[in-house]
Protein backbone atom coordinates (compact mmCIF):
# COMPACT_ATOMS: atom_id res chain seq x y z
CA UNK A 1 0.00 0.00 0.00
CA UNK A 2 1.67 3.03 -0.75
CA UNK A 3 1.63 6.33 1.27
CA UNK A 4 -1.70 7.92 0.57
CA UNK A 5 -1.27 11.28 2.83
CA UNK A 6 1.56 14.28 1.34
CA UNK A 7 1.70 15.56 4.80
CA UNK A 8 5.04 14.29 6.20
CA UNK A 9 4.38 14.72 10.60
CA UNK A 10 7.75 15.17 12.38
CA UNK A 11 8.82 14.95 15.41
CA UNK A 12 10.66 18.09 15.25
CA UNK A 13 7.83 20.53 13.66
CA UNK A 14 5.55 18.97 16.97
CA UNK A 15 8.15 20.00 19.59
CA UNK A 16 7.48 23.55 18.01
CA UNK A 17 4.35 23.72 18.65
CA UNK A 18 3.81 24.98 22.32
CA UNK A 19 0.54 23.71 23.33
CA UNK A 20 -0.90 20.09 24.03
CA UNK A 21 -4.00 21.61 21.52
CA UNK A 22 -1.55 22.81 18.71
CA UNK A 23 0.16 19.55 19.06
CA UNK A 24 -3.34 17.50 18.82
CA UNK A 25 -4.33 19.57 15.74
CA UNK A 26 -1.14 18.82 14.03
CA UNK A 27 -1.52 15.26 14.86
CA UNK A 28 -5.48 14.40 13.75
CA UNK A 29 -6.13 12.81 11.38
CA UNK A 30 -10.03 14.70 11.10
CA UNK A 31 -11.93 11.74 11.55
CA UNK A 32 -11.13 9.31 7.95
CA UNK A 33 -11.08 6.33 10.18
CA UNK A 34 -9.60 3.34 8.49
CA UNK A 35 -8.14 5.32 5.40
CA UNK A 36 -5.33 2.54 5.55
CA UNK A 37 -5.94 -0.19 6.99
CA UNK A 38 -4.11 -4.11 7.21
CA UNK A 39 -7.40 -5.91 6.20
CA UNK A 40 -6.22 -9.65 5.89
CA UNK A 41 -3.10 -8.91 6.54
CA UNK A 42 -3.20 -7.30 10.11
CA UNK A 43 -0.68 -10.47 11.27
CA UNK A 44 2.29 -8.18 10.03
CA UNK A 45 1.75 -5.11 12.46
CA UNK A 46 0.18 -7.66 15.10
CA UNK A 47 3.58 -9.14 14.54
CA UNK A 48 5.71 -5.51 14.23
CA UNK A 49 4.41 -4.27 17.55
CA UNK A 50 6.04 -7.18 19.16
CA UNK A 51 9.13 -7.37 17.40
CA UNK A 52 12.12 -6.62 19.34
CA UNK A 53 13.29 -3.34 17.31
CA UNK A 54 9.94 -1.97 17.85
CA UNK A 55 10.29 -2.42 21.99
CA UNK A 56 13.17 -0.68 21.77
CA UNK A 57 12.58 2.46 20.13
CA UNK A 58 9.22 2.48 21.65
CA UNK A 59 11.02 2.76 25.06
CA UNK A 60 13.41 5.29 23.56
CA UNK A 61 10.74 7.44 22.75
CA UNK A 62 8.97 7.27 26.34
CA UNK A 63 12.06 8.64 27.59
CA UNK A 64 13.00 11.10 25.48
CA UNK A 65 9.09 12.57 25.70
CA UNK A 66 9.33 12.12 29.78
CA UNK A 67 6.30 9.92 29.54
CA UNK A 68 4.40 13.00 28.47
CA UNK A 69 1.50 13.64 26.65
CA UNK A 70 2.22 14.55 23.28
CA UNK A 71 6.45 15.38 25.02
CA UNK A 72 4.39 18.40 26.93
CA UNK A 73 6.80 18.55 29.89
CA UNK A 74 4.20 18.38 33.23
CA UNK A 75 2.03 16.32 31.00
CA UNK A 76 2.68 13.45 32.77
CA UNK A 77 1.09 9.97 31.44
CA UNK A 78 -0.67 8.08 34.53
CA UNK A 79 -1.40 4.81 32.94
CA UNK A 80 -0.83 2.79 29.52
CA UNK A 81 1.79 5.08 27.37
CA UNK A 82 0.80 4.50 23.80
CA UNK A 83 3.91 5.55 21.30
CA UNK A 84 1.87 7.11 18.15
CA UNK A 85 2.85 6.74 14.58
CA UNK A 86 2.70 10.37 13.55
CA UNK A 87 2.00 9.30 9.76
CA UNK A 88 -0.12 5.95 9.84
CA UNK A 89 2.10 2.70 8.95
CA UNK A 90 1.44 0.80 5.31
CA UNK A 91 1.97 -2.57 4.07
CA UNK A 92 5.83 -1.31 2.67
CA UNK A 93 6.42 0.22 5.91
CA UNK A 94 6.35 -2.64 7.84
CA UNK A 95 7.71 -5.17 5.17
CA UNK A 96 10.55 -2.80 4.32
CA UNK A 97 11.09 -1.33 8.04
CA UNK A 98 10.95 2.36 6.35
CA UNK A 99 11.68 4.98 8.62
CA UNK A 100 8.25 6.07 9.02
CA UNK A 101 7.75 2.62 11.25
CA UNK A 102 11.27 2.93 13.61
CA UNK A 103 12.80 6.25 13.42
CA UNK A 104 11.98 8.43 16.45
CA UNK A 105 11.68 11.68 14.36
CA UNK A 106 8.26 10.10 13.35
CA UNK A 107 6.64 9.16 16.49
CA UNK A 108 5.03 10.31 20.45
CA UNK A 109 4.37 9.23 23.20
CA UNK A 110 0.42 9.53 24.00
CA UNK A 111 -2.15 8.74 26.74
CA UNK A 112 -4.42 5.70 25.31
CA UNK A 113 -7.60 9.51 24.98
CA UNK A 114 -5.65 11.44 23.62
CA UNK A 115 -4.23 7.93 20.79
CA UNK A 116 -8.08 7.91 20.37
CA UNK A 117 -9.12 11.36 20.12
CA UNK A 118 -6.26 11.63 17.31
CA UNK A 119 -7.35 8.49 15.43
CA UNK A 120 -11.47 9.15 15.73
CA UNK A 121 -11.21 12.51 15.70
CA UNK A 122 -12.85 13.26 19.29
CA UNK A 123 -11.45 15.90 20.90
CA UNK A 124 -14.24 15.88 23.88
CA UNK A 125 -12.32 13.42 26.34
CA UNK A 126 -8.75 15.05 25.81
CA UNK A 127 -6.88 16.74 28.80
CA UNK A 128 -8.05 20.74 29.37
CA UNK A 129 -5.10 23.33 29.79
CA UNK A 130 -5.34 24.46 33.48
CA UNK A 131 -7.21 27.38 33.90
CA UNK A 132 -5.02 30.42 35.27
CA UNK A 133 -6.44 31.62 38.44
CA UNK A 134 -6.35 35.05 39.12
CA UNK A 135 -7.96 37.16 42.51
CA UNK A 136 -11.89 37.33 42.86
CA UNK A 137 -12.39 35.78 39.39
CA UNK A 138 -15.30 33.47 40.62
CA UNK A 139 -16.63 36.43 42.35
CA UNK A 140 -18.53 39.08 39.28
CA UNK A 141 -19.36 41.59 41.56
CA UNK A 142 -16.04 41.92 42.65
CA UNK A 143 -12.72 43.60 40.59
Amino acid sequence: MPRQSSIIRTYSELILLPTFRERFDYLSDKGIVGEQTFRWMRYLNQRFYTSGEWLEVRDYVILRDNACDLGIEGLTIPKLVIVHHMNALTVDDIVNKTKYALDPEYLISTSDNTHKAIHYGDASKLRQEPVTRRPNDTCPWKD
